[in-house]
């Protein structure tokens, strides 16, 4: 998983997250998208998905959402989040029990 803030609330039941353009390769359809998993009930805006530079969400969870609230989605694929991180964190259940560095991290570089 990964968090993004929200920086923009554009109307009541709409939060816009920053960044997470962080797609699978290939034709971006639902298999190859982040999706939002926490707080549940959010959705991606079917017209423009996840962004590089904002991630409009909506939904009733959306409502509560306020500046600075950080938004839990599952990443597609992992080496996604590897390309721009620098380090990684595991989880097990609620601890951190781990972190590790990416090939990022390491000071390399992929195409």
């Amino acid at each position: 998983m990964f968090a993004l803030p929200i920086v923009r609330k554009p109307a009541a039941a709409i939060a816009t997250a920053l960044g997470g353009g962080y797609l699978a390769s290939g034709p971006a359809d639902a298999a190859r998208l982040p999706s939002p998993h926490l707080p549940a009930g959010l959705r991606l805006d079917r017209f423009e998905g996840a962004g590089e530079v904002q991630t409009p969400l909506l939904g009733d969870a959306a409502r509560s959402l306020s500046f600075g609230d950080r938004v839990y989605f599952r990443h597609a694929k992992a080496g996604e989040l590897c390309e721009r991180f620098d380090r990684l964190h595991l989880v097990d259940g609620d601890r951190v029990v781990d972190e590790v560095r990416t090939y990022r991290g390491e000071g390399r570089c992929f195409l």
